[in-house]
């Protein structure tokens, strides 16, 4: 690790309010990003970044809305200027990028008002060459003693015209609906992070980092490209209520030249966040895992009890079976417990997380896994009835411990508004699945779970904010349409769609999309919107440290050519890499195994085929290396000809370059086996 910290010499005056509302100006290391903050003549604050000479965020306010006093928006002065620079290399203990660089100026800036309230609040900004990050401090103080949070007044201000990606938020399926394709003025009330392509290609997207304690951020458009935050409700009125001191999570403006570039951007959101809290985490096994999930999708298998139950013992030691045989290490089980009979959607009261159902024998399917080298991974469905699930965490936790379970995916399936919670005074009430309890919530669940050696995976969650470099047992989550979206009747995935999450939702984070149906049908033997090859390629270009062989046995035993890519695929890198993409039209990405010297490379498109030429640059210099290639066949295409693949070796060197073709809604898969020199 090599780390500097200095004291900078950023541009940085005070001057008279009545000579210029600037008083403070920084800019990122290399000097890309440039901030301007300055005081208006009402005494608001505001901010601007330009890249280089360009405008990308003009004028926008910040400030609070309080329940219990008037708003902090108005009379500020400068009181205190502090500045700092930072420069240190730190490593994951496992994701995207083993070494990430965190390279920043930081400028902190103390506002007082200047009326008899005298509140006073701190606006900490870290400039990196591709990203602006800004949270609010507010100190103890006399006159904010309890901060009772209505709403932030926090500004994006969109400088020029372009298009945005974004997904509704506060609609009733939380979090999971299809992008939206407009003008920037077309955007009502998003959820982050979403992104912006301006007219002159500059992309910028908006999201939160270290979200504790405190309530998510959504971004709604004001008129004529302004953005506001719009903070997740509360059923106690204040949006958030925290007592003094405290600090909010950081707002992130993203700022790249290009898609490719944006992707690449996302470790700022690690960086954001405070190191590992648990100590030594090699407990924590990125893994691919097989599953008692989606026979329940197809209405073949029921989570409840009855004749088409699918978590019976007999099954389920036929699962490890299979995944002993071609080399998973976990089995996710659904529907194993008490409680699914009958509407658990309606209350989620009855939910067991320690009794079975009778057909299935825990220990004795644990200990067979276990002589197998398979583990048990737990499922914790709660109908978001959080009041319930906490009386039994523990006791939950444990048993899943004593089963030798390293992992546990969580859910929390009940629509928006509907996550029950026991307020100070014992009173069910109703929440959000991102307000402040929520954020409470999951972290509770992460940091018990760490105690006893376990990662958690929750689906219908709270949104990713980098969280997982604390706590690196937080392995990935949901947060948007996955897979499951395409064994339902309803309006499936369509090929765009997987090319707009790579650029908006997976830039939070890695997400358990749960790939790999090589069957290509969903329930009623309905198609999905995919080639075999793409199938494939989402195991690349799709980030997990927890990746899913989501499909039946038999539809993998029946395609045992693409099959072998599933296997040999990893899910933990040394380096990856986005060679090309354009938001909502294609992604390409490169990723090199963690510890070996194998790379991995994945292409998804839309709707629409596409010809590529790839260099391998990204290969090491001299060396052979082996590529097994799996692309979309000749003739692909996912409205009428899915199944065709081609799939081919051919030995290759960093000075080649690789045609491919993808289909319509199709991809590509390539492994790259370094032979020597």
């Amino acid at each position: 690790m090599r780390t500097l910290f200095a004291f900078a010499a950023l541009s940085l005056t005070a001057p008279a309010l009545a000579q210029s509302p600037v008083v403070a100006t920084a800019a990122s290391p290399s000097g890309t990003l440039k901030l301007t903050v300055s005081i208006n003549g009402e005494g608001r604050v505001n901010y601007a970044v330009n890249r280089g000479s360009v405008p990308v965020i003009g004028d926008s306010q910040l400030g609070f809305l309080f329940t219990d006093s008037r708003q902090m928006l108005r009379n500020m002065e400068l009181k205190d200027t502090q500045t700092r620079s930072h420069d240190e290399t730190w490593e994951q203990p496992w994701g995207e990028w083993r070494q990430v660089r965190d390279r920043h100026q930081e400028v902190a800036l103390t506002f007082q008002e200047r009326d008899k309230l005298r509140r006073t609040m701190r606006v900490r900004f870290r400039l990196f060459d591709n990203a602006v990050a800004f949270r609010y401090e507010l100190p103890e103080q006399p006159n904010l003693k309890t901060a009772n949070i209505v709403e932030e007044l926090t500004q994006f201000q969109i400088v020029g015209q372009g298009r945005a990606w974004w997904a509704p938020a506060f609609e009733s399926n939380r979090e999971e609906y299809l992008y939206n394709d407009t003008p920037i003025t077309g955007i009502g009330t998003a959820q982050t992070p979403f992104t912006i392509r301006r007219d002159d290609g500059l992309h910028v997207s908006i999201h939160e980092a270290a979200l504790i304690d405190y309530s998510g951020m959504n971004v709604a458009h004001v008129q004529n490209g302004l953005l506001k935050a719009v903070l997740t409700p509360s059923s106690s009125g204040p949006k958030v209520v925290r007592d003094t001191p405290f600090e909010t999570p950081w707002r992130v403006v993203l700022i790249t030249p290009d898609a490719p570039s944006l992707y690449q951007a996302n470790s700022v959101f690690l960086n954001l966040n405070a190191p590992n809290k648990l100590g030594n985490v090699s407990w924590v096994k990125p893994q691919k895992y097989v599953g008692i999930w989606w026979g329940m999708h197809l209405d073949t298998q029921s989570w409840a009890s009855g004749p088409k139950h699918g978590a019976t013992t007999a099954y389920t030691k036929r699962m490890m079976d299979f995944a002993a045989r071609h080399g998973f290490r976990g089995v996710l089980v659904e529907g194993w417990n008490k409680g699914w009979d009958g509407d658990w959607f309606a209350t989620g009261d009855e939910f067991s997380f320690t009794e079975p159902y009778p057909d299935f024998d825990i220990k004795s399917i644990a200990d067979y896994g276990r002589r197998k080298g398979v583990h048990l991974i737990g499922h914790h469905e709660t109908s978001a009835n959080i009041a319930h699930y906490e009386s039994q965490l523990g006791a939950g936790l444990d048993l899943a411990r004593d089963m030798g379970m390293e992992a546990i995916k969580t859910g929390y399936v009940a629509d928006a508004g509907g996550v029950q919670a026991l307020d100070a005074n014992g009173r069910k009430v109703f929440e959000w699945h991102e307000g402040q309890v929520m954020s409470r919530h999951h972290l509770k669940v992460v940091t018990e779970a760490a105690k006893r050696r376990i990662a958690i995976n929750p689906h219908e969650p709270i949104k990713d904010t980098g969280l997982r470099r604390t706590y690196p047992n937080w392995v990935s989550r949901e947060g948007q349409r996955g897979m499951e979206y395409n064994a339902w009747a309803v309006p499936k995935n369509p090929p765009h769609y997987d090319t707009e999450l790579v650029f908006t939702r997976m830039l939070a984070g890695p997400m358990d999309f749960t790939p790999g149906i090589l069957s290509l049908m969903g329930r009623g033997n309905t198609p999905l919107n995919s080639t075999l090859a793409r199938q494939l390629a989402y195991y690349v270009v799709l980030y997990s440290p927890i990746q899913m062989a989501a499909d039946l046995p038999e539809n993998y035993e029946a395609n045992p050519a693409p099959f072998q890519f599933i296997k040999d695929v990893a899910v933990d890198w040394d380096d990856s890499r986005m060679l090309e993409g354009a938001v909502g039209d294609y992604a390409v990405m490169a990723r090199k195994e963690r510890g070996k010297a194998n790379w991995f490379l994945g292409g998804l498109t839309d709707e629409e085929g596409r010809n590529l030429d790839l260099p391998l640059s990204f290969l090491d210099a001299g060396a052979r290396y082996r590529a097994e290639i799996y692309r979309d066949g000749d003739g692909a295409d996912y409205r009428s000809n899915p199944r065709a693949i081609a799939i081919e070796k051919r030995v290759v060197r960093s000075s080649d370059r690789l045609a491919l073709r993808m289909a319509p809604g199709g991809g590509f898969a390539v492994r790259f086996v370094k032979l020597g020199r």
